[in-house]
C-alpha cells in the first residue's frame, strides 16, 4: 500500500453559534466553500485536481441536507468535475472525512482527496433531525439513551472527577488559547471569512473567554442537573444501567463544557507521487486510523478504546506519542483519557480546545488534527495523535508524523 500524506490544512475561526454570532449569515455551503478556495489557491489546484471531496457534518437537514459535499464544490471555484461525498459520524465527522480519504489513497482509490468538515450550530440547531437514536422510544429505551451531558457526569461520577477537577480544566484551555492566539499559533491554518465585497466578517475564535477563572467557573449552574434529577429524570435511566453508582454527581457546566460555535475545516491529502506531480511538499504521514464503538449510554468514553485499538494496530506504545488533541467536548472525557494513559496535561492540547474555542461538530474532527499538526512543527515534535469521543458510542482516532 502506498502512503497518504497531509499537505495543506485550514480552518475559519469559530464563531458564537447564534444569532449575533459573527458568522450566523453565512450558509454552509458558503463556509465550505471559502475552506475549498483556499487550499486551491494555496495549493494551485487546478481542473481535477483531486479524486473527491469527503465533507463531514452532523445535522443533516435543511441547509446543511442532501450532499453538502457537493453543494460546497458547486459553491467553491473548484472545477465542477470534482464530485463531493457527504459523511456523518457525529463529532468526528471532519476526522473520519480524513482518515477515509487517506485510506482511499492508500488503496490506491484515487490519488489526492480534500477532506473535513463544517458546522453551523446557530443556523441549524443541533438536534434538530429528529434522530432515532434519541426520539424512537423503541431504541432510545433498548439502549438507555440519556443526553451527552448526563453521558459526561456519568463519566465523572463512575471515575471520580470532581467540579474542581473539570473547572481547573476548563480555566487552563481559556488560558492555552488566549496563549496561542497572542503568539499567533494558528496563523498558518486560519483563513478569515470574508463577505461578498472582500471585507472581513471573522478572523480569530470569537467564543474564547480569557477572563475565565476558578471563581467564575464556580459560579455556574450545573448544566445537566435539572434533567437529570427532575424532568424527564434521565439520571433514574443511567442508574437502571449503572445501579453501582448510587447517585450521578453533576459536575458539567456551560463552562467546562464544549462551545457551541459554527466553524470549517479541510485537509488537502495525498500520495507522494501526487506531491511530486503538483509541486507540493507534504508535511505530515497519516500513520495510522481507527474507530470503534463503545457503550452508547456512557457514550463518551471511545478515546480510550480507540486509542488502544490505533496504538495496537500501528505497533505503538503510548510513550511513543509527542503530543495529544483530545476534543473537550466535556471537561470529563478528557480528564478521563489522561487518567487511562497516566499522560500529562503539558502534553495534551497545549493551545487549549473546545472548551475554550468552540466545537463545530462536523468540523472538529478536521481543526485538531491541523491543530496537531501546526504544533508538531512549532515544537519541533514528530508524532501526534487526535482523538473524539462520538455520540451514541464510539471513538476515533488518527495518528501523523512529520516528514
Amino acid at each position: 500500500m502506498t502512503d497518504a500524506y497531509i499537505y495543506d490544512t485550514v480552518r475559519t475561526p469559530r464563531g458564537k453559534g447564534r444569532k449575533d454570532g459573527s458568522l450566523h449569515e453565512v450558509t454552509s455551503a458558503r463556509l465550505s466553500a471559502g475552506v475549498l478556495n483556499a487550499l486551491k489557491e494555496r495549493n494551485n489546484l487546478e481542473g481535477h485536481a483531486v479524486e473527491d471531496v469527503i465533507w463531514g457534518n452532523v445535522t443533516q437537514v435543511k441547509e446543511q441536507g442532501g450532499c453538502l459535499a457537493r453543494t460546497a464544490v458547486l459553491a467553491s471555484d473548484l472545477d465542477q468535475s470534482i464530485p463531493g461525498l457527504a459523511i456523518n459520524r457525529f463529532c468526528a465527522s471532519g476526522m473520519e472525512a480524513v482518515n477515509l480519504a487517506a485510506n482511499q489513497v492508500k488503496g490506491g482509490a484515487g490519488d489526492a482527496y480534500i477532506a473535513g468538515g463544517v458546522e453551523m450550530m446557530g443556523r441549524v440547531p443541533m438536534g434538530s433531525d429528529g434522530a432515532a437514536i434519541a426520539v424512537d422510544p423503541s431504541i432510545a429505551m433498548e439502549t438507555y439513551f440519556v443526553p451527552q451531558g448526563i453521558s459526561a457526569d456519568i463519566i465523572a461520577t463512575e471515575y471520580g472527577f470532581s467540579r474542581d477537577d473539570a473547572d481547573l480544566l476548563a480555566a487552563e484551555s481559556q488560558k492555552r488559547a488566549k496563549a496561542a492566539w497572542d503568539d499567533n499559533r494558528f496563523a498558518k491554518s486560519i483563513v478569515p471569512v470574508r463577505d461578498q465585497n472582500g471585507l472581513e466578517i471573522l478572523g480569530h475564535d470569537e467564543y474564547m473567554r480569557p477572563e475565565t477563572d476558578m471563581q467564575s467557573l464556580g459560579g455556574l449552574k450545573a448544566a445537566f442537573k435539572d434533567m437529570g434529577e427532575m424532568m424527564p429524570g434521565f439520571d433514574k435511566i443511567a442508574l437502571m444501567k449503572y445501579p453501582h453508582l448510587e447517585r450521578i454527581n453533576h459536575i458539567h457546566t456551560a463552562g467546562n463544557s464544549s462551545g457551541i460555535v459554527d466553524g470549517a475545516a479541510g485537509v488537502l491529502i495525498g500520495s507522494k507521487e501526487y506531491g511530486e506531480r503538483m509541486g507540493l511538499k507534504p508535511r505530515a504521514r497519516i500513520r495510522q486510523t481507527a474507530k470503534i464503538g463503545t457503550d452508547p449510554t456512557i457514550m463518551l468514553t471511545g478515546p480510550v478504546p480507540v486509542t488502544n485499538k490505533i496504538l495496537e494496530d500501528s505497533g505503538m506504545s503510548i510513550s511513543d506519542i509527542d503530543l495529544f488533541e483530545v476534543n473537550e467536548a466535556f471537561s470529563s472525557v478528557v480528564l478521563r483519557f489522561m487518567q487511562a494513559f497516566d499522560v500529562d496535561h503539558s502534553v495534551v492540547n497545549v493551545n487549549g480546545g473546545s472548551i475554550a474555542m468552540g466545537h463545530p461538530l462536523g468540523a472538529t474532527g478536521a481543526i485538531i488534527i491541523g491543530t496537531l499538526l501546526d504544533e508538531l512543527e512549532r515544537s519541533d515534535k514528530e508524532v501526534g495523535l487526535a482523538t473524539l469521543c462520538i455520540a451514541s458510542g464510539m471513538g476515533a482516532a488518527t495518528i501523523i508524523e512529520r516528514v
